[in-house]
């Protein structure tokens, strides 16, 4: 395998593929880790992704738990109002915010750790020709010194200008929506609380974003009014100058960085060519207002990297990997396609039309409290079950959504029980149900690097275990989800979302007998090539 491109994105899949055994080289253009941050918060969903990659123990240590969005008028009116919470439904707070180069940190020591992954810095790719047996890519350094790599596959974590992308020589969707914007990250001198972290002003005099980035940092994001001049914005006297109404002074705060960004609105329409892939930045950009853009790359990468083992395993088709694309770029542009709905809201500098904004939302939004986070965008097409007869076209929920975390615990008591899901796909079920699951089909789950696990209610006293792991749902969270869908069993892929439910031991046997068939699928044409 091999990895263009070393950022979160890159690492997370490298870390991810050699902690399944594979071997992973990562080519990086950049001589050293860059130190400045550019993400500046991740969701509850994607922390539990994160710690599928070994670094659960160290998150609490980077992050602060954000306590909240408002959207704020000129005068100080809330528009809008999400509360968040310490334990949200994945297992970890609803947001989490972060100083990015602790968290490439914490990646980078975990990939030192295994031995699977090498990591060659100051390697800019400059030629890339897939084959049919692989691709053969050409790295230069500094110097000009070129070396030639050959890897079965090339995923390119390249970011927004991605080589990779541009040699696949795929199309790219490009909303057109863009606005320019004055970056400023801080240093704290003295802590200092700030309710709630994340504060959008929607102010037509200057819109204007105050976030939380990691302990003792923050960032302010000014908007570029029309008629301004890039270049007058981008001074670091003009960055005191915006600060200083908020406290924010050379005797409060270190000013680490000041830069003028223009946020975009894309996608790559292929995201994968052969034996090339694509994830992250190198296949989609978006406004940053919902905080989903390293969100939507780290799951790019967990999502393709089960499917990358299974593939290398010779358990599926190559044609498996259409779905990586077939999935998340339906996700992505959901999420891009909020984010510039959000923009268009935010991103006003006429007061008229501004007031009229404001007089419309908050009589939307009369006599509420304040909300909560809505779910993980569930996965809507590509591989899920669909019943006998349901139309192929139509998701059946709860297929596709994400599973809320459970808590299981071993039947004689004890500690938490690590994670299953993080080593593959679950079939739980409740302990009384009739699973129908002959040697055969327990054969291919176990070929398949699936589990079996009965979820036993808390409090119960198991009558034997047979061949089967067996649970305490210790709060009855995966139980609770099982009897809202009418289920006693359901099929968990590695990225938590849900391939398919069952209601009894017929419906399990399919579920089970769905799976094989799809992964065994061979693509119905020869896919393109990148060269």
């Amino acid at each position: 395998m091999l990895v263009v491109g070393y950022g979160p994105v890159g690492s997370v899949l490298s870390v991810l593929l050699a902690q399944r055994g594979w071997r992973v080289t990562v080519l990086e253009r950049r001589r050293r880790p860059y130190t400045l941050p550019r993400a500046t918060s991740f969701d509850g969903e994607t922390a539990r992704l994160l710690a599928g990659a070994g670094i659960g123990g160290e998150l609490g240590r980077i992050t602060e738990p954000g306590t909240g969005y408002q959207w704020r008028t000129a005068d100080g009116r809330t528009l809008l109002d999400i509360g968040f919470t310490t334990e949200g439904r994945y297992g970890w707070p609803d947001a989490n915010t972060m100083h990015q180069p602790a968290l490439e940190e914490l990646l980078a020591a975990r990939a030192a750790e295994l031995p699977g992954i090498t990591v060659l810095r100051d390697s800019r790719v400059v030629d890339l020709a897939d084959g049919p047996a692989g691709v053969t890519v050409t790295a230069e350094d500094d110097e000009g010194v070129a070396r030639t790599f050959r890897a079965r596959w090339v995923v390119g974590c390249d970011g927004a200008n991605s080589f990779v992308r541009d040699r696949m020589g795929v199309s790219v969707t490009d909303l057109g929506f863009s606005y320019e914007w004055l970056l400023c990250d801080v240093e704290l001198r003295e802590p200092r609380a700030f309710v709630p972290t994340n504060v959008q002003l929607c102010d037509p005099a200057r819109p204007t974003t105050l976030v939380g980035s990691g302990p003792g940092h923050r960032r302010w994001e000014f908007m570029r009014l029309p008629g301004e001049r890039a270049a007058e914005l981008n001074r670091e006297e003009t960055a005191w100058r915006l600060l200083a109404p908020f406290g924010v002074t050379p005797d409060t705060a270190r000013l680490l960085r000041s830069t003028t960004y223009i946020f975009q609105a894309r996608w790559a329409d292929e995201w994968r060519a052969g034996h090339v892939l694509l994830a992250g930045d190198a296949a989609h950009l978006m406004p940053p207002f919902a905080g989903q853009g390293m969100c939507s790359g780290v799951r790019d990468v967990v999502g393709l990297a089960w499917r990358l083992d299974l593939v290398l395993r010779g358990r599926a088709a190559d044609a498996l990997l259409d779905t990586y694309t077939e999935e998340r770029k339906a996700q992505v542009r959901e999420s891009i396609l909020a984010s510039v709905q959000l923009g268009r809201l935010i991103c006003v500098t006429d007061p008229a039309a501004a007031a009229e904004r404001d007089a419309t939302v908050l009589a939307n939004q009369r006599g509420r409290g304040p909300g909560r986070p809505d779910p993980a965008l569930p996965v809507t097409r590509g591989l899920l079950h669909r019943p006998e007869g349901a139309d192929p076209d139509t998701r059946v929920p709860p297929a596709g959504e994400v599973l809320p975390h459970g808590r299981l615990l071993p039947l004689s008591g004890g500690a938490p029980l690590d994670d299953p899901v993080r080593r593959g796909f679950v079939l739980f079920a409740k302990s009384e149900a009739e699973l129908g699951l002959t040697p055969e089909r327990l054969s291919f789950l176990r070929d398949a690097g699936a589990e079996v696990v009965r979820l036993w209610p808390a409090g119960t006293s198991p009558d034997g275990t047979g061949d089967l792991a067996d649970a305490v749902d210790a709060d009855g969270v995966l139980r609770g989800f099982l009897d809202r869908y009418g289920a006693t069993a359901l099929l968990v892929r590695p990225d938590y979302h849900v391939f398919g439910t069952a209601a009894a031991a017929a419906g399990v046997a399919a579920l089970v007998d769905d799976l094989r068939t799809r992964l065994t699928a061979p693509a119905p044409a020869p896919a393109g090539r990148a060269g």
